[in-house]
């Protein structure tokens, strides 16, 4: 008998795919620094560029834009840095970042820091009820306090529930007024189109282990024309943004699974999409109080991710529920973390206006390359149960005793 667990995590991390793991074990036995000039450092170059080649197709980008990282968090943490540092030089005035409170905390912490120890002020930007941003709101931030933005950063996909964003429309506002826009486009790399020449970002992160790619490389796409102040320094790597040798194996599987990832988008999108459905159809009868947040997006329109599932269950602790899931052989992710035994809300749900309490009582499930519909029946059949036994547990604390910073939330 099959126990295996049914995984359903796939936003945290996914499969490695096989393609992109032969590409990967081929490169680990080879020898050679892309940095040197001799033969064993020309073919390790070579693999760095096809690598970098098959990623900017993949993104819609020139291979040049392309800027090798460690994955997401360093990403973003250049791009905001380094685009805070190269404007204020410009412009001691531009000192605000305008950015919203969904963002993941790769990109909320990096903005913090910043106002903390660089003297950066934060203009948080309005989402509605699902996650989304209000353009409107946003656009007449800009309108009024152009002259003072740094830059704007809006997520092209939530982390959390699924939301996509209008970044070509609001990284065009900005441009308008010649501020640059950085895109945490993690989550949406491959599952829906990121072209990020026509998004007019300046700066877009992505990371390889999200799309069936190896862990512990990303890439910052930098358009040509963008000024970044690096973060760190030494040999001059990577358009002299990001020093360091350069790993061609972790680059050569990246750059097949983002190859194949785009390959089969649009047929996955549809399938992942099938799935998330039936799941939505089937809780809406098992489970009817449970409230599904972000973007319905029945019609496939790409409002959501595909394959992104985000509850509200009333009355229970989402870290119980998801120990209670794990004990049925579920593998979830919750929008609350336990920091000293008080549990906390998602600082996404918070942002969306709801409650403390009601966002502690969340549970996000994620489909990706290797789920199929057995896993999404064993989810519906263990699912009624697991919610149960958690909300008969109730919640661990009353809402004075929580706080919302610090979810803990992977992406």
């Amino acid at each position: 008998m099959n126990t295996s667990p049914v995984y359903l995590d796939h936003a945290a991390t996914t499969d490695i795919n096989r393609a992109a793991l032969a590409a990967l074990t081929e490169q680990m036995t080879r020898t050679g620094n892309p940095s040197s000039l001799h033969g064993a450092g020309r073919r390790a170059n070579r693999v760095v560029d096809e690598a970098r080649g098959q990623i900017a197709r993949a993104a819609g980008a020139h291979p040049s834009e392309v800027i090798f990282t460690s994955g997401g968090t360093e990403s973003d943490n250049l791009a905001i840095k380094g685009l805070f540092w190269s404007r204020r030089a410009a412009n001691p005035d531009a000192r605000l970042i305008l950015l919203a409170g969904i963002e993941h905390h790769a990109v909320l912490d990096t903005a913090e820091w910043l106002q903390a120890q660089e003297g950066a002020e934060l203009l948080w930007m309005p989402v509605d009820a699902d996650g989304v941003l209000d353009l409107a709101a946003a656009t007449a931030l800009i309108d009024d306090h152009h002259e003072r933005i740094a830059l704007v950063t809006l997520m092209w996909a939530n982390n959390e529930v699924g939301s996509v964003q209008p970044v070509a429309a609001l990284a065009e506002y900005a441009a308008g007024y010649g501020i640059p826009l950085h895109t945490d486009a993690v989550q949406a790399f491959t599952s829906v189109p990121t072209d990020f020449a026509a998004s007019k970002a300046a700066t877009m992160a992505i990371s390889a282990h999200k799309i069936g790619g190896p862990v512990g490389i990303g890439a910052l796409l930098v358009r040509r024309d963008v000024v970044l102040t690096p973060t760190q320094h030494g040999g001059g790597h990577e358009r002299k943004l990001r020093s360091g040798t350069l790993n061609a194996a972790l680059a050569a599987g990246f750059g097949v699974a983002a190859e194949a990832a785009a390959a089969v988008r649009q047929n996955e999108y549809e399938r992942l999409c099938a799935l998330r459905d039936r799941v939505i159809d089937a809780v809406a009868e098992l489970i009817p109080e449970a409230v599904l947040n972000g973007p319905a997006d029945r019609e496939h329109t790409g409002q959501r991710l595909p394959g992104n599932l985000h509850y509200t269950f009333p009355e229970c602790e989402g870290d119980s529920l998801l120990f209670v899931l794990d004990m049925l052989g579920i593998c979830s992710s919750t929008g609350s973390a336990c920091t000293a035994g008080v549990p906390q809300p998602s600082h996404v749900l918070v942002a969306m206006g709801r409650d403390a309490r009601t966002a502690r009582s969340v549970q996000r499930f994620t489909l990706g390359h290797t789920s199929d519909e057995r896993d999404v029946e064993k989810l519906l059949e263990a699912l009624p149960e697991a919610y149960g036994r958690a909300k008969k547990a109730g919640m661990a604390a009353d809402e004075s005793s929580i706080h919302t910073a610090g979810t803990g939330f992977t992406r």
